[in-house]
């Protein structure tokens, strides 16, 4: 089962990420390998209270947040997945059908696949989808422990705090 889109009109936030993993498939709820930072970071910078439940990921809503993946057909990590699994243009649909404030990829690749771009750097992009800024985030997969870096995400929790209030 692919994890269901936690979408609806008027987010605040919306975190994309390429594909679900083979543990979060299996979980039932999005960045679940307990090696994932995701979870723990948004937590620690104040994005969801501490005690937020993500095995209850839905509820994301209640707090101006929602979620969805570039992949809505396959499961695994980057490397499993075939190069047409990615559906950019749905994705982009979607966004400008509910109209977020912002968008954060969840890795450099994610943001890549959107973009077209190997070479996009992290953080604000230039570039919107429709009003939505967009920000590229360092992947909080524990197989990109090498490449983390928490203050991308700080800005994105800094700019949602910003918009919610």
């Amino acid at each position: 089962m692919i994890l269901p889109d936690v979408l609806k009109p008027g987010l605040v936030l919306v975190f994309c990420g390429t594909a679900v993993s083979r543990v979060s498939q299996a979980r039932g709820y999005p960045y679940a390998n307990p090696g994932n930072a995701f979870w723990p970071t948004v937590k620690k910078l104040g994005v969801f209270p501490t005690e937020f439940d993500p095995a209850q990921f839905p509820r994301m809503v209640e707090h101006g947040i929602g979620y969805t993946d570039l992949s809505k057909t396959e499961v695994g990590i980057d490397s499993d997945l075939s190069a047409d699994a990615f559906d950019v243009a749905a994705f982009t649909r979607k966004m400008k059908r509910h109209k977020p404030k912002l968008i954060a990829f969840t890795s450099k690749h994610a943001g890549a696949t959107f973009f077209g771009d190997r070479k996009i750097g992290f953080g604000l992009q230039p570039l919107k989808i429709g009003d939505s800024e967009v920000h590229v985030l360092p992947s909080p997969s524990g197989l990109a422990r090498s490449h983390w870096n928490v203050a991308p995400w700080q800005a994105l929790a800094t700019h949602y705090k910003a918009l919610r209030m």
